[in-house]
């Protein structure tokens, strides 16, 4: 059965053509740093999991420059990317202190 969906009119206004164009360009170019955002996030995760704590710091610190980034450009709120980069090095510092409770 054929698709019942309507078809999307383009804009007659030049203004609007222009419009659609940037929000395109936009809509990408946000959707590329929120992927790298999630993959930057689960990353540190795996290295906590793992349990490895120079490799969980170094791409902490990374993160945070990304969550940073996409805060400056208004992806996310500041109070979010603030949020998680505060539970990252939460965790991140567990993990250090496991390290030395076991040392």
């Amino acid at each position: 059965m054929a698709s019942t969906k309507p078809k999307k009119k383009n804009p007659r206004l030049a203004s609007g053509r222009k419009r659609v164009r940037q929000d395109t360009k936009l809509n990408a170019a946000n959707t590329s740093l929120r992927s790298k955002y999630r993959t930057a996030v689960k990353n540190v995760e795996k290295a906590v999991v793992a349990g490895d704590k120079t490799k969980a710091a170094e791409l902490f610190a990374k993160a945070q420059s990304i969550v940073d980034t996409i805060a400056d450009k208004g992806i996310f709120h500041k109070n979010k990317a603030a949020r998680d980069k505060s539970r990252l090095a939460a965790k991140v510092k567990t993990l250090a202190l496991a390290e030395k409770a076991a040392a």
